[in-house]
């Protein structure tokens, strides 16, 4: 009779105390309510959720208005899949249109088109309003020096750098 060895108990998890907890359920709420912000902001000046805006101004920051597919879906910390669907969207609307890489037979290129930098041209002031408002405006400058660290934390803590690692953009 083969009998498997018996795995080792589960070590208890680390449950959050009183205070962690807290921050924890202020962060969920703070972070749903500046996204559900956000994004009606943008419904409202520009009929587009906050996710294709981060995409425009990411193609307007790019040289020649252009990057690579994978290279926007990184930048963009989410799956090709959603990148593919919501540039799709983007196509329909002429903001955004797509080109087979030179370098790279495989790859695509998003790029930026003048209608859709114009409609960026047209909602930044209005999001920057937004932003300022729901964000900056409350907090002093030692306490956004404070946010930024502490996000720089996070982000690079759920960035892992060895091969093999689940991304977003890898998926």
């Amino acid at each position: 009779m083969d009998m498997a060895p018996t795995p080792p108990p589960a070590a208890e998890p680390r449950w959050l105390d009183g205070d962690e907890q807290r921050v924890w359920r202020v962060y969920l709420q703070a972070s749903t309510l500046l996204d559900d912000h956000l994004d009606r902001q943008l419904q409202r000046d520009a009929g587009m959720p906050h996710m294709y805006y981060g995409l425009l101004v990411q193609l307007s920051d790019a040289p020649r208005r252009r990057l690579r597919m994978t290279e926007l879906a990184k930048n963009m910390k989410i799956t090709r899949s959603r990148l593919s669907h919501a540039i799709a969207r983007l196509e329909k609307s002429g903001w955004v249109r797509r080109e087979d890489c030179p370098s790279d037979k495989r790859g695509q290129l998003a790029i930026l088109t003048d209608d859709g930098f114009e409609v960026l041209r047209r909602t930044a002031p209005g999001h920057v309003t937004a932003v300022r408002q729901a964000l900056f405006d409350r907090l002093t400058p030692e306490q956004q020096k404070s946010l930024g660290e502490i996000m720089t934390i996070v982000a690079e803590g759920l960035q892992p750098k060895e091969a093999g690692a689940d991304l977003p953009w890898l998926r």
